[in-house]
């Protein structure tokens, strides 16, 4: 096997993979940082069982509490459960355990990449949404273990703390300094340091083809969603699991092409998910121009994600634990 890229997807395939006795092969790969991230329990402890780190991220700092402000409603305080992740939190060196191997080109079984493979016309975009995030100091101690989501006319901000009186802003739509002059929520309680904004892509988007030539793409590089859902890293984890399953169900004798259908067919299923999802938040965010050219867009993707879903074959596997089996052998 071998493993291209880097970052959570690469990690967990590397660990999941070592686990069934592959001899793997590791291409160089650039190292990015994220300068902070909330990490929701669930998608901590999908991370946790997959590389087998019952403590991982115990100690970090907790965001205990979401407030929300959205559809022009006052701020609602709910329960939020996360942990806060600084920049190279993520970036996981490969298993200690993993048996390496320079692998002549005939020996290699399959490719795992979380590289881009493709130019960026290989990418389906399902809309155009810019963002930007900047760090910004909190002004009320309180606001130290609280997330903020508030929905604003021309898009939507998010701010994550990244200490007792420091945090993080997102702002989607717009740059960060124009949604916080519509802000009557969050804009009170933060200073903005625009000087060190950095842009970002916010659209869902995933590559016209996940899965061919014994090739199989995951990570963010093949597949992002929006951050309003906050789901991005149980999906690269999510990705990696089914991957890696595909590779060792390759490497026993299943059909190449049902394993690389089942992919694409499950990937294309999880985008059409997130898109609805995404659809019922943004339906419910605002009623302007902005807003309403959203819900189209994700309208748009919806139906083709259901067009494409059709011209492939139903599921022949399921997952069960780490292991793909055929669907009539599946509890």
């Amino acid at each position: 096997m071998e493993i291209i890229g880097g970052g959570v997807a690469a990690a967990c395939c590397d660990h999941l993979l070592t686990k069934e006795g592959a001899i793997l092969q590791r291409s160089p790969h650039p190292r990015v940082s994220i300068p902070a991230l909330m990490l929701s329990d669930p998608a901590r402890a999908l991370l946790r069982d997959c590389l087998d780190l019952p403590a991982l991220f115990s100690d970090r700092p907790r965001i205990t509490r979401r407030i929300v402000a959205w559809g022009g409603q006052e701020p609602v305080e709910l329960p939020h459960h996360a942990v806060m992740l600084g920049a190279g939190d993520l970036d996981f060196a490969p298993s200690g355990q993993a048996r390496y191997a320079d692998l002549a080109a005939g020996d290699v079984e399959m490719t795992i990449t979380t590289l881009r493979t493709e130019p960026d016309d290989g990418l389906v975009r399902f809309g155009d949404r810019a963002g930007e995030t900047a760090p910004v100091r909190l002004l009320d101690a309180g606001d130290a273990d609280a997330c903020w989501v508030e929905a604003v006319e021309e898009g939507w901000l998010f701010m994550i703390p990244s200490s007792a009186d420091s945090g993080w802003l997102l702002a989607i739509g717009a740059p960060c300094a124009q949604l916080l002059d519509q802000s009557r929520h969050l804009a009170p309680r933060i200073i903005l340091d625009a000087g060190k904004a950095a842009q970002f892509d916010t659209t869902p988007r995933m590559l016209r083809t996940m899965a061919r030539n014994g090739q199989l793409a995951c990570g963010s590089a093949s597949m992002a969603f929006d951050p309003i859902c906050g789901d991005g890293t149980a999906l690269a984890v999510r990705q990696a699991i089914l991957v890696s399953a595909i590779a060792v169900a390759y490497r026993e004798g299943e059909e190449p092409e049902a394993l690389l259908g089942h992919y694409r067919a499950m990937m294309t299923a999880s985008m059409r998910r997130h898109l609805r999802l995404c659809f019922e938040f943004y339906a419910s965010g605002g009623t302007g121009p902005w807003w309403r050219a959203q819900q189209e867009t994700l309208a748009e993707g919806f139906a083709a994600c259901s067009a494409r879903l059709e011209r492939e074959p139903p599921p022949r596997y399921a997952l069960e634990g780490f292991r793909l089996v055929p669907r009539s052998l599946a509890a």
